[in-house]
């Protein structure tokens, strides 16, 4: 189960990348962060949607050392006819896992058993392949990528700062807080 703090699962999968078919592993993942962007199902309504605004974010999570995976219980043969044939997806640039045997999904503990589909479930993943967000939506509630991408400023701060945390709504250059007993009470 995934859970905050805790390793990814380990896994092997094909995925479909840049035109190709490739291997991603969970080793593959490590060295640096990373955002699983678990969805039901390809050829479906708010999945493009998702899959698109995070492309849309993809050149600027590059820029932050970051690697988006998409995953859902597809194979990688009908993400690429997916890819191939809407304008929305088309736009993608990261890897397209297909899983479909559930191991990544269920791994992450976002399988809908009775329907053999992810939940809309978003992980951050650091460089160590330890879970730092999780994020879990229901079928019908499409994510932000761009809520996401305050995250990872806001994860990748702490990581460098030690002893500093982000306050709600969090943006870069904000003023961040040092926990002492100083600030007990005073906020």
């Amino acid at each position: 189960m995934a859970k905050i703090n805790q390793s990814i699962p380990e896994f092997k999968a094909e995925a479909f990348h840049n035109g190709e078919f490739t291997t991603v592993t969970s080793e593959d993942v490590k060295g640096k962060w990373s955002i699983f962007l678990f969805y039901p199902a390809d050829f479906t309504f708010v999945c493009p949607t998702e899959l698109e605004d995070m492309a849309k974010h993809y050149k600027e999570l590059q820029d932050l050392g970051v690697e988006v995976y998409s995953v859902s219980t597809d194979t990688h043969f009908v993400h690429k006819a997916w890819h191939d044939s809407s304008d929305a997806i088309g736009k993608i640039e990261y890897p397209m896992i297909g899983d479909p045997t559930g191991t990544i999904t269920r791994g992450f503990d976002v399988m809908i058993e009775e329907e053999g589909v992810a939940l809309r479930g978003t992980f951050l993943v650091n460089p160590e392949g330890v879970i730092k967000v999780a994020e879990i939506h229901d079928l019908g509630i499409g994510r932000s990528a761009k809520d996401m991408l305050r995250k990872v400023k806001a994860a990748q701060y702490v990581a460098n700062h030690d002893g500093e945390v982000c306050p709600a709504a969090w943006e870069e250059g904000e003023e961040t807080l040092t926990p002492s007993l100083d600030l007990v009470g005073k906020i």
